[in-house]
């Protein structure tokens, strides 16, 4: 995975900071191919309890994560009880990591 601990924890830090103590973040994606160059940073921040505002929960954490990662392009995929799952969560399930 081509990230540093520190930003790892950093990650998980401001994940729950922003959606609370139960929040729980996956990295998928090209991150995890340590041979690969360059890329953005996919991330799914999974939640036990429904969302009031998905799109500013995950503006909110994207901010926070590009600033961490000197301006680096963050996607939030966000996973609740009350949003749609698409076929991009079974992947990011199936082959992300959790932080």
């Amino acid at each position: 995975m081509r990230l540093t601990i520190q930003q790892t924890r950093t990650i998980k830090q401001l994940a729950t900071q922003i959606a609370g103590e139960h929040a729980r973040v996956r990295v998928f994606g090209s991150r995890l191919d340590d041979q690969a160059r360059g890329g953005d940073l996919d991330l799914m921040l999974e939640l036990p309890e429904p969302v009031d505002n998905p799109a500013f929960l995950a503006a909110q954490l994207s901010a926070k994560v590009s600033r961490l990662m000197h301006g680096r392009k963050v996607d939030i995929l966000l996973a609740a009880p009350n949003l749609l799952r698409l076929p991009i969560h079974d992947v990011a399930y199936r082959e992300g990591v959790e932080l």
